[in-house]
């Protein structure tokens, strides 16, 4: 039997979360009966090209300078499609999106958009042309019911959209109880460690986040945070960081594709987001058993029930992130679970396994069609 051909578009293969996700699905997709392309555009950000290629993926870039140039590639994703027998196009992102509902356009090929953000979130630019394109797919999926009930809001779409929460796959983050980071950065054994896996925009709220540490660090010595990633703010965030003289005590190790080493450093998730979707990081803390404390931003309170799988406060009262980390600092049987309810609560519910069986059971139904 003929394998389903999917090709995946994606403006960048960096280290976002939606980027991240990919080559973790593809660890577990089945592969005698599905094919997977991947084309994305900005050949500088590539830090998942390799983890793809090792996972079977065929991968093709078509470089594109700005986001015009991007759009103007579609012919030649219709040349790809037709010379290599693509059956449906999943796309990623807003500019991923609206190239791929150009192609559906013009020769009818299924296309499956997957949303990771709000509409509110989006520069008016991008938020208006995702409402005057947004019928033009086949499906639309939510990453959160609140970025679904984001697009149904905003957008009023004609098209299907349902809800597919992002996932983890579970049996890849399990700690292990390997502490080199820590031995690598210096970081007393004894110590607790505060960490952050993210892309550095001002929605992740980083400048924030150290002066929840530098706060902390008042009333107890013994505690460190690594932050992991790169991004546009990294200049104000890492001036914050010497004002808050936190050089020895917070450590940012820079963009990683493999960020478990880390995870297994951190006793403790923290987020201080302004919103979010439904953000990957976090799953992959949890599943690292590593204890939350966040703002409910988003798809997060989807996720953490407060004072069941963490501790987490409203956006807007941020400043309260002390006090919850307080909480588990004073009480090491407190931080033990909450370890272990994170780790529960990603398994119990957002596996990545079941999400993969969810996505090929929408791919197969319209192949069919």
């Amino acid at each position: 039997m003929a394998k389903t051909k999917i090709l995946h578009i994606i403006k960048s293969l960096g280290r976002g979360g939606a980027e991240m996700l990919l080559p973790e699905t593809l660890k577990l997709h089945d592969r005698e009966n599905f094919e997977f392309h991947y084309i994305y555009f900005l050949p500088w950000k590539d830090q998942m090209v390799e983890a793809l290629q090792k996972a079977g993926g065929k991968i093709t870039c078509l470089e594109a300078k700005d986001n015009i140039r991007l759009l103007l590639q579609y012919k030649n994703i219709i040349s790809y499609t037709k010379e290599h027998g693509i059956d449906l196009i999943h796309c990623h992102l807003p500019w991923a999106g609206f190239v791929g509902r150009l192609v559906h356009a013009r020769i009818g090929i299924p296309v499956v958009y997957t949303e990771h953000n709000m509409q509110e979130r989006y520069h008016i630019a991008t938020k208006n042309i995702n409402k005057l394109t947004f019928n033009s797919q086949s499906l639309a999926l939510g990453v959160s019911e609140d970025v679904t009930c984001s697009i149904n809001k905003n957008i009023h779409p004609e098209i299907p959209v349902q809800t597919l929460l992002n996932g983890v796959n579970t049996e890849s983050f399990k700690r292990t109880g390997d502490s080199q980071i820590r031995k690598e950065l210096g970081i007393p054994e004894n110590a607790i460690v505060f960490g952050n896996v993210a892309v550095f925009r001002f929605q992740k709220r980083l400048v924030e986040w150290l002066q929840v540490i530098k706060k902390i660090r008042k009333e107890n010595s013994n505690v460190y945070g690594i932050i992991v990633g790169a991004g546009p703010l990294e200049e104000e965030i890492k001036k914050e960081w010497k004002d808050l003289d936190l050089e020895n005590v917070v450590f940012f190790p820079g963009l990683k594709t493999d960020v478990k080493p880390y995870f297994e450093a951190m006793d403790i998730f923290m987020m201080s987001s302004s919103f979010e979707g439904l953000p990957i990081a976090l799953l992959e803390a949890m599943s690292m058993e590593c204890a939350v404390v966040a703002t409910d931003a988003g798809g997060i309170k989807e996720v953490i029930r407060n004072e069941q799988d963490g501790l987490t406060c409203e956006v807007d009262k941020w400043k309260k992130l002390p006090q919850l980390c307080q909480i588990l600092i004073d009480d090491p049987e407190k931080l033990k679970n909450y370890k272990r309810a994170a780790r529960e609560r990603v398994v119990d519910n957002f596996s990545l396994t079941k999400m993969v069986d969810e996505l090929e059971k929408i791919y197969s139904d319209f192949v069919k069609k």
